[in-house]
């Protein structure tokens, strides 16, 4: 079994749970290159991605390179392959949670790079698709509303998005049973939702920071990137159930606590 995109913070915590795992950072394997000599895994945890949305649509090959060259490099070790997608494959026009069996319609480069890297993991696959990741490590609304409160009185954060937060260890444990499970897409993310105000509300609450949040919209906070108004997933395969996003917010923290921001 290998774990690409250990460096990351979904690979991080794949490495935890699954410590048999040959754990490959993007220096020991850059997964918009062919494998390296001597893999022979009997399964991929394929974490390696390009994750930078507002990036994506300013370097659209780059992110096609990374989501669907790389997963096409990685299908071809010829093992079954847990790859990780996103709720952004949406156009968020929907008003009740997204499950399986709905089209995707992606609002930008980074959700359609995402979507194709879907049909290049081949049939011997689980796609998980996923929302708003967080965790101890990496980049991530956490660690940057965490940095940001420690030094403003009030922060900005957009109020017409809603998703469900979902912490990279639960979704990493999940992945447990995913593999138990038939190939094809799941929705796998933490129970509940809120928009990204709600969200820094609650990291500053529960880090026990003063910190305000002034409510924006998408439009005055003006993202390269369009994302979807409503993205909230949830499962009609079956797929693993997680815990609600602030247990998993309180899980993230306690980790923080030991390794700083």
């Amino acid at each position: 079994m290998i774990i690409t995109g250990a460096g990351g913070q979904l690979g991080h915590a794949l490495a935890e749970v699954f410590p048999e795992a040959r754990a490959l950072t993007r220096a020991d394997w850059d997964v918009t290159f062919p494998p390296p000599e001597g893999l022979d895994p009997d399964l991929v945890l394929h974490a390696a991605a390009w994750t930078n949305v507002d990036g994506a649509e300013d370097d659209p090959q780059s992110a096609a390179a990374a989501n669907v060259g790389g997963t096409l490099n990685v299908a071809e070790l010829g093992a079954p392959i847990v790859a990780w997608s996103t709720d952004y494959v949406f156009d968020g026009t929907k008003r009740t949670p997204y499950v399986e069996s709905d089209s995707p319609s992606p609002l930008g480069a980074y959700g359609r790079t995402k979507l194709h890297g879907e049909a290049a993991a081949g049939d011997l696959a689980w796609i998980v698709r996923t929302s708003w990741l967080f965790g101890p490590t990496g980049n991530n609304f956490v660690r940057t509303m965490l940095r940001l409160g420690a030094e403003r009185d009030e922060v900005a954060v957009v109020d017409d998005q809603r998703g469900s937060p979902t912490y990279v260890g639960h979704l990493a444990e999940a992945t447990k049973q995913v593999i138990h499970l038939p190939y094809g897409i799941y929705h796998v993310a933490a129970e509940g939702d809120c928009t990204w105000a709600d969200f820094a509300e609650a990291i500053f609450e529960e880090a026990g920071l003063g910190t305000r949040v002034r409510r924006i919209t998408s439009e005055e906070f003006g993202a390269r990137a369009p994302r979807p108004a409503y993205s909230v997933l949830r499962s009609e395969k079956g797929a693993p159930e997680l815990p609600p996003w602030r247990e998993g917010l309180r899980a993230c923290l306690s980790r923080l606590d030991m390794t700083g921001v």
